[in-house]
């Protein structure tokens, strides 16, 4: 009994001492992990990959001289639908400490090589939405909204130093933003009931942002949404619409185009229905998403205006041919009462000889 009561004191004393050693160790690999992390964090600037160059641009208005931003895709001389990745595009992506993506299956390739501890911003994940639906988010005020205050997070979260700046930043987008959206709505105001038809879906959600209705025949937008061919009939019926002028801007998508489409622009320009003509990427001349959002919403504004101008001028037209009309026919009415006159006259001068 003695031996047993003098080895579990030394048993318990020396499971505790191994206890604590592995709680020792543990501690010091947390602290270690989470010192790397704390440095990680102190040092900029953040490297920042985005799918498409649209998002790339408000990483970089959000982010500023704090981040580093590759846009992969950014050309708007290729189908962005039919776009696959080199494999050094692949290794930005991986080594990226945050990836931005489109989502909702226009950029799926984006998050495919995610580095461990990368943080992936999404606009689809941000706005709800899935693959099937429009994936042109870029043009939609709440994605741009969403992604400002989710890169702003991120950005903070991982150069929590900085976190005033990205706010300062995020602060003077909005107030960019909110005057892009001022516009808008002042658009909305000024043509309301305003019609499109589209070669391609592509500026949905802005036209829906600013109070358009979509008139696009239902066969041929089912076509062009599942990327396919539209049957004449769609096409023909598309182009009596165009030609009826039964539609105020019709909408061509540059990176998408096909016969169909250079069809349709064709009739466009016959008839005088202006087109507007956008692609999916941000063109170069562009500074930024906001800059190229706000000049989409002037050029529509122009062609709106242009339109009602055309609209006015053909009702003046038709008003002068019906007065022209009615002055001919008084003219003659009086030429002939004048001839009556006259026979009048020629008899009452027979009738008196």
């Amino acid at each position: 009994m003695n031996i047993h009561s003098h080895r579990i004191p030394r048993f318990v004393a020396a499971a505790a001492t191994t206890v604590m050693l592995v709680l020792s160790a543990a501690c010091g690999t947390s602290s270690n992990g989470e010192d790397e992390k704390k440095s990680e964090a102190v040092t900029g600037p953040i490297t920042v990959v985005a799918s498409v160059n649209q998002w790339g641009s408000l990483a970089e208005q959000i982010g500023g001289d704090d981040v580093q931003v590759t846009s992969i895709l950014s050309s708007t001389g290729v189908d962005a639908h039919d776009f696959e990745p080199k494999t050094s595009d692949l290794a930005k992506l991986q080594k990226a400490q945050v990836v931005v993506s489109n989502g909702a299956g226009y950029d799926s390739w984006a998050t495919k090589t995610l580095g461990r501890n990368a943080i992936g911003v999404s606009a689809a994940q941000t706005v709800g939405a899935m693959e099937g639906d429009n994936p042109h988010l870029w043009f939609s005020k709440d994605a741009r909204n969403g992604m400002a205050t989710e890169l702003t997070e991120a950005f903070s979260k991982l150069l929590p130093a900085k976190k005033k700046a990205f706010q300062s930043r995020l602060r003077a987008w909005k107030t960019a933003e909110g005057k892009v959206e001022q516009a808008m709505d002042e658009f909305t105001k000024d043509h309301d009931g305003a019609t499109y038809a589209a070669t391609e879906p592509v500026v949905y959600y802005l036209m829906a942002d600013m109070g358009f209705d979509d008139v696009t025949p239902k066969g041929y937008a089912s076509s062009a949404a599942a990327e396919g061919e539209p049957a004449p009939a769609d096409l023909q019926k598309f182009q009596s619409l165009i030609e009826a002028k039964d539609i105020d801007v019709l909408v061509n998508n540059t990176q998408e185009a096909s016969d169909a489409s250079n069809m349709l622009t064709g009739t466009a320009h016959r008839s005088d229905v202006p087109v507007f003509d956008v692609s999916e990427q941000l063109p170069d001349k562009y500074d930024s998403l906001t800059d190229w959002i706000a000049a989409l919403v002037e050029e529509l504004d122009a062609a709106m205006d242009k339109e009602d101008e055309t609209d006015g001028d053909t009702t003046d037209d038709s008003a002068n041919d019906n007065a022209d009309g009615d002055g001919a026919s008084s003219d003659n009415a009086t030429s002939d009462d004048a001839q009556s006159g006259n026979t009048t006259s020629d008899d009452a001068a027979t009738s008196s000889n």
